[in-house]
């Protein structure tokens, strides 16, 4: 098996060890994986040149809609709090979708940070409903009609939020290699063209922009349900900038880059907190410089790189005969 095969399988069977290995990271790699899928909506939108700076909305808004129904039915069915959360901020995103599609670039990026702060000042302001910066409770709800303690529940929600990671990625990576998936390369190059073929680029990008907003509900949906507590900050800019830095971290060229980056991300952010508690943002800042100047396409371009520049020399070595 090719080493750009076998290597992802061993970090993937890796991270599914965790659980086992070292139960104390559970949650931190549950939170992360959450991470990853808002991070992978970014991406959606970085095939066709857009950037959001708003994304946190539809992660906050799929997390709410869980912690009202979870409370509204004492704990509930998970599955169906997914469903609901998943569908609400699909809802949101077409609504939404539909007004930015028509503008580019920075006015794009700007428009989605906007609908953002409104949904924050919103949660914070109506705090008779929402809790406003004490946020909300989540009740743990049942898993396939099982009541767990918090050890097992906190596992069984850190496997499905691995699978629905894998899920995700591979449907991702499907839908790039789909007529709809390459017409974003077309809208990012040259949207004149995609109209001349007959596609409307705002179609093309209102599809992108609603998937991305799905992928961002689910993972808000996971954070609320592994967290059990809620809060506007959810929705802050800050949350927004967040997911467009691990993106730049993990590499955007591939739907693996959001969860490498969001791993590296809270597993750097963790034990810099931990270790440098006053300077830990700096560690983290001078982090994305370094990726930025000698590795400009995140991580996973840097292993591809890598990757490429040992395949030659392996195809040399091979080639020599001994004399």
């Amino acid at each position: 098996m090719e080493p750009r095969v076998l290597v992802p399988l061993v970090l993937l069977a890796a991270v599914a060890a965790v659980p086992l290995a070292l139960p104390a990271s559970t949650l931190l790699l549950t939170l992360a994986l959450a991470k990853g899928l808002a991070v992978l909506g970014i991406v959606v939108l970085l095939r066709a040149g857009q950037v959001s700076f708003g994304h946190a909305l539809y992660f906050a808004a799929g997390a709410y809609v869980v912690a009202f129904l979870a409370r509204a039915q004492q704990g509930g069915s998970a599955v169906l709090l997914v469903f609901a959360g998943v569908m609400a901020a699909l809802l949101v995103g077409l609504v939404v979708g539909l007004f930015v599609v028509r503008y580019r670039y920075i006015f794009f990026g700007m428009l989605n940070l906007a609908f953002s702060m409104v949904l924050y000042s919103i949660l914070e302001k109506f705090f008779f409903i929402t809790g406003g910066s004490d946020g909300l409770r989540v009740p743990r709800p049942t898993i396939l009609g099982i009541a767990m303690d918090r050890f097992v529940y906190e596992n069984t929600l850190f496997y499905v939020t691995l699978v629905l990671a894998v899920l995700a990625a591979w449907l991702v990576h499907r839908y790039f290699r789909s007529p709809l998936g390459e017409a974003l390369r077309a809208l990012k190059s040259n949207e004149t063209r995609l109209e001349y073929v007959g596609l409307s680029a705002r179609g093309v990008l209102l599809v992108a922009y609603v998937i991305s907003a799905g992928l961002a509900g689910l993972g808000g949906v996971l954070l609320a349900l592994v967290q059990g507590h809620v809060t506007p900050e959810l929705s802050y800019w800050v949350r927004s900038g967040e997911f467009v830095f691990i993106a730049i971290l993990g590499g955007a060229a591939s739907v693996a880059g959001p969860f490498v980056g969001a791993i590296v991300y809270e597993l750097v952010r963790a034990y810099a907190s931990a270790f440098a508690a006053d300077v830990w943002q700096m560690i983290l800042g001078g982090f994305l410089l370094v990726i930025i100047l000698f590795a400009s396409r995140g991580l996973v371009g840097l292993y591809d790189d890598l990757g490429k520049r040992v395949a030659p020399n392996r195809a040399v070595t091979g080639r020599r005969r001994p004399t």
